[in-house]
């Protein structure tokens, strides 16, 4: 049996990565980008098939990343992150700069940034992982970077269906729902279980201790429910 909750345990960070030209260029929100080796540095950049993105990296031969901010706006989110540059420009209203190697580096929200030339790719199935060697980065600023798990938790977003990421709420294993507490009688150790309830006095199986009725007693020595205690 899988989990899927146990994925969202994994720590990502959030990026931006964008690739082809300032006039015919995308960028999608990605959280599966990280350093695969260090002398020389590269980075892997995990992309559905689907995205315009996935077809400028192979046109261009090259790829930027931007790594977002912890307070990164709605805006930069919903243009980059559920937007498909098919039908919109996603650069026409963001802050974008032509990078180093030609290609377009997305700069809102934005705390630091790498561009890479493209050394191999990877097919996986839905997605490509695309593998790019760092000839150029730069630090904008000191902020915190934003994650995937604050992202979650934090601002209560949800991955899009191309994000790698991404998990059907239905493949979910729900929260096992939690049992009434039980309560014992302090003057002769009567122990109310919710789930038999009390048939003498009509209180039905699964009723609650704190949903018992007004009035309602020991139905063994007749205290009230004031004299009852949680118990383990």
């Amino acid at each position: 049996m899988i989990d899927f909750n146990a994925l969202f345990k994994v720590s990502y960070g959030m990026y931006i990565v964008s690739s082809g030209t300032i006039d015919k260029g995308n960028g999608f929100i990605s959280n599966s980008v990280f350093q695969v080796t260090a002398e020389p540095a590269k980075f892997a950049a995990c992309c559905n098939k689907d995205n315009f993105t996935a077809e400028l990296i192979a046109e261009t031969g090259a790829f930027a990343i931007s790594v977002l901010k912890q307070d990164s706006s709605r805006d930069t989110i919903g243009t980059f992150g559920y937007k498909s540059g098919r039908t919109i420009k996603k650069f026409e209203h963001a802050n974008v700069k032509t990078g180093e190697l030609g290609i377009p580096v997305v700069l809102d929200d934005t705390i630091a940034t790498i561009e890479c030339v493209l050394v191999d790719t990877f097919d996986v199935g839905t997605h490509f992982i695309f593998i790019g060697e760092v000839k150029y980065s730069e630090i904008l600023s000191d902020e915190i970077p934003l994650t995937y798990a604050f992202y979650r938790e934090i601002k209560k977003g949800i991955a899009p269906k191309n994000a790698p990421t991404y998990i059907d709420k239905a493949k979910l294993a729900k929260p096992a729902a939690q049992k009434s507490k039980k309560y014992q009688c302090v003057i002769c150790g009567h122990i109310y279980d919710p789930e038999k309830g009390d048939p003498k006095s009509g209180v039905a199986p699964g009723t609650a201790f704190e949903d018992l009725p007004p009035g309602w007693t020991c139905p063994v020595c007749g205290a009230s429910a004031d004299d009852f205690e949680e118990i383990q």
